[in-house]
């Protein structure tokens, strides 16, 4: 079975890969591509997917360099950002000059992510279309409040204007266990052919330890809402090691969650990942 991690973050403490002027405190650790290497040969995971670290906002240098020096080991995601009229060019920029597959956007609830209604998210759904890469989103908490599910009716919108564009949402939208009207607003995206759910964070949402059962209800009514060859697991290392281990983000999906079918498992752990971010060969 080929196990493909769709979600990982890389940066380094490095004068050369500068963090961004937002990033008020950086990281005090670093997660490096060898690190993460190591972690994958432990526990039998063959590729995977960097997503931009927050850490270095729109400057997606040096994701493309770990992709650059491990091209038969990783293929990345970049970030834009959504309030600059470039955003769309930026977005052809990585991809095209550096390789890139995928872009993600990250709108907060309230006032914070009003710029995910107006005309330039809709140029950048459209050139993410038109270059055929996905997009990733994942919505963010709003202060101490819940996740913030409420600007996934606005993606209805957008992915009726855009149903060739390939839709990936991170992490189950951080919906909460408790409050199911949360849930129903990403299960109604399943009539939307092109959106894929990720079934990571678990461990974020769960008030329980390992293996998090209070949230795997939630794993399967997606599963059975949206179906195997649309969910994926991720480990969202190195953020993970708040809450929880690698190899237990990969071992409570497939050991731990027994309402999958033997025959999906392979599309959860990596057949539906590589519909999406189709890797070289390796060498």
């Amino acid at each position: 079975m080929r196990i493909i991690d769709p979600h990982v973050h890389v940066w380094k403490n490095d004068p050369r890969f500068p963090w961004a002027p937002e990033t008020a405190v950086p990281p005090n650790h670093d997660a490096t591509p060898e690190m993460l290497l190591e972690l994958m040969a432990a526990n039998g995971v063959e590729k995977t997917v960097l997503v931009q670290s927050i850490h270095y906002r729109w400057d997606n240098t040096y994701t493309a360099h770990a992709v650059e020096t491990y091209p038969d080991k990783f293929m990345g995601v970049c970030r834009v950002n959504p309030e600059d009229p470039d955003a769309p060019d930026h977005l052809s920029y990585w991809t095209e000059k550096h390789g890139f597959h995928g872009v993600r956007l990250s709108p907060a609830a309230g006032a914070a992510g009003a710029w995910y209604g107006g005309e330039l998210t809709r140029r950048i759904f459209g050139r993410a279309e038109e270059l055929g890469v996905p997009m990733l989103l994942v919505t963010k908490k709003h202060g101490a409040e819940n996740a913030a599910p409420d600007r996934l009716p606005e993606l209805a919108k957008l992915l009726e204007r855009h149903s060739g564009l390939t839709m990936v949402i991170d992490h189950m939208a951080d919906c909460a266990i408790d409050q199911p009207d949360h849930l129903q607003l990403l299960l109604n995206l399943a009539v939307f052919p092109s959106v894929y759910v990720k079934i990571s964070h678990t461990w974020w949402l769960s008030e329980t330890a390992y293996p998090w059962a209070d949230t795997h209800d939630m794993v399967k009514k997606v599963y059975h809402t949206f179906g195997a060859q649309r969910i994926m697991w991720g480990t969202d290392w190195p953020v993970c090691l708040n809450a929880a281990a690698y190899p237990q983000t990969l071992s409570v999906v497939r050991d731990e969650m027994d309402f999958f079918a033997p025959e999906d498992m392979e599309w959860i752990l990596g057949k539906t990942a590589l519909q999406i971010w189709d890797f070289p060969e390796s060498s």
